[in-house]
């Protein structure tokens, strides 16, 4: 009898952990091989992205971004109450980072 296993990316939770652009991720997976946390999986596809296969257990580290050697391939994207937030006191004005 012949089985199958499927690694099927879970769907992303409103704040996705690492965002990577297609266009400049060249598919070398290093990203894959120093996460510290083994959210990624090599794509099946030679040169196409890694796929985010656990977004919910990211640890927000940036390991994966350190190590890319395309710059802006990998970019982090921490949650809304992680962001660091300051006031302007000449305006009043609210900012994110």
């Amino acid at each position: 009898m012949k089985y199958e296993a499927y690694a099927v990316p879970n769907p992303p939770t409103p704040g996705r952990p690492i965002i990577i652009d297609p266009e400049i991720c060249t598919g070398c997976n290093r990203c894959v091989n120093i996460c510290l946390m083994d959210i990624l999986l090599p794509n099946t596809e030679k040169g196409g992205p890694p796929i985010i296969l656990y977004p919910e257990e990211c640890y927000y580290d940036g390991c994966c971004v350190d190590e890319c050697p395309e710059v802006g391939a990998i970019r982090l994207n921490h949650p809304l109450m992680q962001r660091v937030r300051w006031k302007r006191k000449a305006t009043g004005e609210h900012f994110r980072v």
